[in-house]
């Protein structure tokens, strides 16, 4: 029986569960998003909202950052996390993740897959009604501007336009051919 037995184990053992879990928050602090499966998102969640509160302690926090270095084994995600993605939750009491579930099934062995994303920055997006009354639309994901179209274009440079070869230039309607 597995009274009090909490988690699951993902048919891993204990060491390939632990580094599982790292690489996969690490992912989803790095892009904001990963797809995975139900089972290995919600046994994750908790692991990487603990994070972000961590982060949450402040930038200053030396003991705070040494902690996120010892679980994460990866100093450049602890760096995104205390600098980038804690600032966006200040103002938010957990909640920080989301998993929505995706048509998707995996290639391999059809697997259900999740969409395991960070919300936007502190504001739950709104969901929107749909027509029929017991079915609520999916919120819509808001697209910033590129960034392309935002760099400034090169200044114009007057400079001499070169004059064709002699050899290329039309002859005239009035002179004779030879």
């Amino acid at each position: 029986m597995r009274h009090l037995k909490s988690g699951r184990k993902l048919n891993r053992n204990s060491s390939h569960r632990h580094a599982m879990a790292r690489n996969m928050v690490a992912g989803l602090f790095q892009h904001g998003k990963i797809i995975t499966t139900p089972a290995k998102a919600k046994e994750v969640r908790p692991f990487a909202e603990r994070l972000i509160t961590l982060a949450k302690r402040g930038k200053d926090d030396l003991a705070a950052r040494r902690r996120a270095i010892q679980l994460l084994h990866n100093r450049a995600v602890v760096k995104l996390l205390f600098d980038d993605i804690s600032l966006r939750y200040l103002e938010r009491q957990g909640g920080y993740t989301r998993i929505l579930h995706i048509a998707k099934t995996r290639v391999g062995d059809g697997a259900r897959q999740v969409l395991f994303e960070l919300v936007e920055g502190g504001k739950p997006v709104p969901r929107e009604k749909s027509k029929n009354r017991n079915r609520v639309e999916p919120a819509r994901v808001v697209k910033s501007e590129p960034l392309a179209d935002k760099t400034p274009e090169a200044p114009v440079v007057d400079e001499p336009v070169a004059t064709p070869p002699p050899e290329l230039e039309e002859k005239k309607e009035g002179e004779d051919q030879a």
